[in-house]
């Protein structure tokens, strides 16, 4: 018995996919299943194996960068109470104006070069 699948169910199945797939796929799809699951098996031999190299390295390696494994504590800030006003950025002043007449600036400005057509 497989699982909790008992004589007659197998026997219904296997009936039906004869009658389905007919008597010449049936061994074709078989051997196609076959060798599905085998590739499958294989993958995830080579992946168990994978990983538990992987593992093992890691521990061989040494322990962790602490600073990895406990990140620093935030710094904290006191609280604004709602009595006191944040403290105000420094005021700037802006720059005097020139004195005297304004005059244009007198350099010359480049055209933008043109590539011949």
């Amino acid at each position: 018995m497989i699982g909790s699948l008992g004589m007659p169910e197998l026997l219904f199945i296997m009936v039906l996919a004869l009658l389905i797939f007919g008597p010449r796929k049936l061994p074709e799809i078989g051997k196609t299943m076959g060798k599905a699951m085998g590739e499958f098996r294989r993958a995830t031999r080579e992946l168990k194996r994978t990983l538990d190299t992987e593992i093992s390295a890691e521990e061989v390696s040494g322990p962790v960068n602490p600073a990895q494994v406990n990140p620093a504590p935030a710094v904290e800030t006191p609280p604004i109470s709602p009595t006191t006003s944040p403290p105000a950025p420094p005021a700037t002043q802006a720059p005097a104006p020139p004195e005297g007449p304004v005059v244009a600036d007198p350099t010359p400005t480049a055209e933008p070069s043109r590539e011949p057509e």
